[in-house]
């Protein structure tokens, strides 16, 4: 169904709405971008049959997953064995702030 062309006033209200600024010289241009866009969108709903089911997606899609399984982690030892270098069973990084109380 063909709808009322959008105006530039319109496109002004529609900007207003949406807190976007737009300059008054480019509101013809944004009218006629918008109704090339309403008239795509009219045209999909005319071939869009009841029988199909509406879809995000145009393939069949499962998520895969793998099963949930508790494993064993590292140990405090094995961790910070790795670690360039350890102060009171913790890993010692630079200090990055001034002194803190």
């Amino acid at each position: 169904m063909p709808h009322e062309p959008l105006t530039p006033a319109d496109v002004a209200h529609l900007a207003h709405l949406a807190r976007i600024n737009l300059p008054a010289d480019s509101l013809g241009h944004y009218a006629d971008q918008l109704d090339a866009i309403l008239d795509a969108v009219s045209r999909v709903a005319e071939v869009a049959a009841e029988e199909v089911p509406p879809m995000s997606h145009p393939q069949d899609i499962a998520n895969v997953t793998r099963a949930d399984v508790v494993v064993e982690g590292l140990t405090r030892d094995d961790a910070l064995a790795a670690a360039p270098a350890v102060e009171d069973d913790r890993f010692r990084v630079p200090r990055i702030l001034e002194d803190a109380e």
